[in-house]
């Protein structure tokens, strides 16, 4: 469970500021939604492989630079 301590003096804002950040980091939020539905494995597969080629996609692209 992802828990932010407040500063003394700090407002609220910014702590939900930081605690924002830290789940997005963690991934907590994006597990907690994938859990939402069943997904077949050959989906699971086929979403993970269509992120890699993006990824890859994008290193090819910037390699150059």
């Amino acid at each position: 469970m992802t828990e932010i301590k407040l500063k003394k003096g700090e407002p609220v804002e910014r702590a939900l500021r930081r605690l924002k950040k830290r789940v997005d980091r963690e991934g907590t939020l994006k597990e907690a939604r994938s859990h939402r539905h069943f997904e077949k494995p050959s989906a699971k597969k086929r979403r993970k492989m269509k992120v890699a080629r993006f990824n890859a996609m994008l290193s090819a692209r910037y390699a150059d630079l």
